[in-house]
């Protein structure tokens, strides 16, 4: 059977590009692992009265390049390798944007869902207080991830800044509300990045038969903000959106949807399921009805060796953490389907929570239009940087993307030298 344990992914994509760096083995063994594994255990008292206790992690992976960085996700499946696995994508997707950050990743074990604002709110703030020091505005910056959003940073801002006083503690946390030191383009930069890489990839010839966005078939699976910003734009481009899934189903419309209506309908409904002159489908299947372009918006692991066959989307843009295992990869490469890869595709989210970051630093706040510009020219650079290795060297495009991230990373590292 695949194995799907995000950490030994992350390693066996790391190993696939190593081999192409000029390092010692020893750099390329310490850049392989994580610098830092936080857990903590920690009460919280319920609105029932009752104690529960919960765990958390924060992984620290890399922060040769600067400050480490990266979300925190709140979810029932999440697990110390899965945080390191992200950790560490957030190395190479930095290294790959080009933008002075690290990787870390963090994530608190519950169901969201089960919890009431208050629950939320008390879990945020104690998980935040036993991080204490481990976090800080030069030190590591976390972000909105899966199941938490503005609301859940300005609870780690108002917690840190509590414990921290006298010092600008604004770039402590990035992804928060405009009202505290937020940025325009945060909430939806994620999206745009995903979507300004697949036109790219129309305009490079990579997507047979397609010459622009206008008009192509696309599929979204995971319509939270991702994956529903994604299919806003790819509609507002001209795109048909034909199908899109939530963890409750799948919807299928091949006259297209709407994504603005869907989205009010999913925040009313609780879900895609059931917009009108939609028909149903299984979450999975969602995944191989044919299209243009496939964009995995949800979790890890989700385009595998059991499915990667039945793939029918031209293109594959992965708005989603590791949703392509190596096996899928090897598949999906074979066939000609190519993938702009998570370290790439994604990778606008923490490209403006960089400028957000900048603009906390200076006192400034940019307006929207400086913020798209900036990271339009960011993921054109990335996206082009990427796929000329990919051409150059022969390499599927997420070797290609590692590539330029170790080499990236280890030539800053090489230059820091090994301390002491």
């Amino acid at each position: 059977m695949e194995d799907l344990n995000p950490f030994h992914i992350a390693q066996t994509q790391y190993a696939r590009a190593a081999r192409y760096i000029r390092a010692s083995d020893g750099l390329l063994e310490n850049l392989r692992r994580p610098e830092r594994t936080i857990r903590i255990d920690f009460p919280v008292k319920m609105d029932d009265g009752t104690i529960q206790v919960f765990t958390g992690y924060r992984v620290q992976h890399n922060n040769a390049r600067g400050p480490f960085k990266g979300g925190v996700r709140y979810h029932p499946g999440v697990t110390e390798d899965e945080v390191k696995a992200l950790a560490s994508w957030m190395t190479w997707k930095t290294a790959v944007m080009d933008i002075p950050f690290g990787g870390a990743k963090g994530g608190v074990v519950c169901d969201p869902k089960r919890l009431s604002t208050e629950e939320k709110r008390a879990i945020t703030r104690r998980y935040v207080s036993q991080l204490g020091s481990a976090i800080g505005p030069m030190i590591d910056i976390p972000a909105p991830d899966v199941y938490t959003d503005a609301t859940t940073m300005a609870w780690i801002f108002d917690t840190y800044d509590m414990t921290h006083k006298g010092q600008n503690n604004l770039p402590v946390v990035t992804g928060k509300p405009l009202e505290l030191g937020g940025s325009h383009g945060r909430a939806t930069a994620t999206a745009r990045g995903c979507i300004f890489c697949v036109e790219e990839a129309i305009a490079r010839g990579l997507v047979e038969g397609v010459r622009s966005l206008a008009g192509a078939r696309v599929v979204v699976q995971g319509f939270g903000n991702a994956g529903a910003f994604a299919a806003r734009f790819a509609h507002r481009a001209g795109a048909k959106v034909i199908a899109a899934s939530d963890s409750s189903g799948a919807v299928l419309a091949p006259a297209g949807l709407d994504p603005e209506q869907l989205m009010a309908h999913k925040k009313q409904k609780g879900s895609v399921v059931g917009f009108p002159g939609s028909s149903v489908l299984g979450g999975a299947e969602v995944l191989e009805l044919e299209c243009d372009v496939l964009i995995p918006a949800a979790l890890e692991n989700q385009i595998t060796a059991a499915n990667a066959e039945r793939v029918r989307a031209k293109l594959v843009a992965e708005a989603a953490n590791g949703p392509t295992t190596p096996a899928a990869d090897e598949v999906l490469h074979r066939r000609g389907i190519p993938v702009i890869p998570d370290i790439l595709a994604n990778g606008g989210g923490v490209t403006v929570s960089y400028y957000e970051w900048v603009q906390n630093i200076q006192d400034e706040q940019w307006d929207e239009e400086r913020v798209e510009g900036k990271l339009r020219k960011k993921m054109v650079n990335a996206f082009h940087a990427v796929f000329d290795i990919a051409t150059e060297r022969k390499l599927e495009p997420r070797t290609a993307a590692y590539v330029l991230a170790l080499d990236r990373v280890t030539r800053v590292t090489e230059l820091r030298g090994i301390w002491p």
